[in-house]
């Protein structure tokens, strides 16, 4: 597998399992959050219409553009880097940024408005979901790349 369709395809998986848990989400949490560990965390629906953490509420569209200009951008970085850990680990941002753009899109009745669904939701922490994991480890794995040294593939 060409290094680029690595990227592509951890980017497809990472879509999947974002929007069939979000799918899930939506149809068991409906009638209220499941305490998984007393309130320290529990899976509760949200839905964000604003940015991380629930910033910027009411500016869905605006994060929506600026999600498609990121997904772009990270498309063509993973045609210009070598080893696979970076295209793992940009395959992994792009996946994550995709399936939150798929909420903005499909989640609302006008141009990008509809909202995240957030179903994670630890006490200590904001509320995410499979696509603000994907992204977050994907960063994850570019720092520890950006680390090693670059003798491997």
């Amino acid at each position: 597998m060409t290094i680029p369709r690595l990227g592509v395809s951890v980017a497809l998986g990472a879509v999947l399992v974002d929007q069939v848990t979000k799918v899930w989400a939506v149809a068991a949490l409906q009638d209220g959050p499941i305490h998984l560990i007393g309130d320290v965390l529990r899976l509760r629906l949200i839905r964000n219409s604003g940015a991380a953490f629930s910033t910027f509420q009411g500016v869905g569209p605006l994060i929506g553009l600026a999600a498609v200009g990121v997904i772009a951008l990270v498309f063509v970085m993973m045609y210009h880097v070598a080893r696979r850990f970076e295209v793992v680990g940009l395959g992994l941002v792009l996946g994550g940024a995709l399936g939150n753009l798929v909420d903005r899109i499909f989640r609302g009745d006008g141009f990008l408005d509809g909202s995240v669904v957030d179903w994670i939701d630890p006490s200590f922490f904001p509320a995410f979901n499979g696509a603000d994991s994907s992204i977050t480890i994907g960063v994850a794995v570019l720092l520890v790349g950006a680390m090693r040294p670059s003798s491997d593939g």
